[in-house]
């Protein structure tokens, strides 16, 4: 049954996921409002093809914070979370690499919406433009969200945080809410499986901390779903 339920997902999902960005970019020179609705509803989409054909369970634990702009640091373990962020947050800009613009028309509306574009290895000059664009964010009063690990990681694995993210922290002066998740073993692989992916929001970090404390703190905090048992807990099936 899980490769009936992922090829169906296939499918569905990024039929349908073809359609919202088009509708993105066709409601955008008109109405940006409506604009990020569509955005909201295609990570949505993605949430009600989660649970209704995967039979996944999306579950939150932890206080998050009011609304307003603060640092989210995420872990990242599959494209579960990337895609679910404008549904799990209040319309984030999220820190995202260069190269995921260059994808037809999703490249166009992630950049409308507010994705601030990481140019690793461009120099001084990107890291200006990338912080600049982050504080334009941040006055608006949206938050912000980064996957400091740089990229996908396997569950169970504790990448260090890449240097970016001090560089942020720093610059950015804003409390950071470090976020863990646990989709890889149900999400990241070819036939995905029923369970539940649980998001744990860890206490608020405050800025002006040295570096190693900070980057201690977000560490440990975004890898508090990442022992065995917690791996084996959200493979159950619901």
């Amino acid at each position: 049954m899980a490769v009936v339920r992922s090829i169906v997902f296939y499918i569905v999902f990024y039929l349908g996921s073809l359609a919202y960005t088009s509708a993105s970019l066709a409601v955008l020179p008109f109405d940006r409002a409506a604009f990020r609705r569509v955005v909201r509803g295609w990570a949505r989409f993605q949430r009600r093809c989660v649970t209704g054909i995967l039979g996944m369970t999306i579950r939150e634990e932890g206080e998050r914070p009011p609304p307003g702009p603060v640092l989210y640091a995420i872990k990242h373990e599959s494209f579960f979370e990337a895609i679910d962020l404008p549904a799990l947050l209040d319309e984030p800009a999220v820190f995202a690499k260069e190269e995921l613009f260059r994808i037809p028309l999703w490249g166009a509306s992630a950049r409308a919406f507010g994705i601030v574009p990481v140019a690793r290895d461009q120099g001084a000059r990107a890291l200006r433009a990338m912080i600049a664009a982050a504080k334009m964010h941040s006055e608006a009063g949206r938050p912000l969200a980064i996957f400091p690990e740089g990229t996908r990681v396997p569950h169970g694995t504790r990448p260090q945080l890449q240097s970016g993210f001090a560089g942020l922290y720093k610059m950015l002066g804003l409390p950071v809410i470090p976020v863990a998740v646990d989709s890889g073993p149900l999400y990241h692989r070819p036939w995905k499986r029923k369970g539940t992916i649980t998001y744990r929001f860890g206490e608020p970090i405050p800025p002006g901390l040295p570096r190693d404390e900070a980057e201690a703190r977000v560490h440990a905090a975004m890898n508090a779903l990442n022992s065995p048992a917690s791996a084996g807990g959200s493979n159950s099936v619901v």
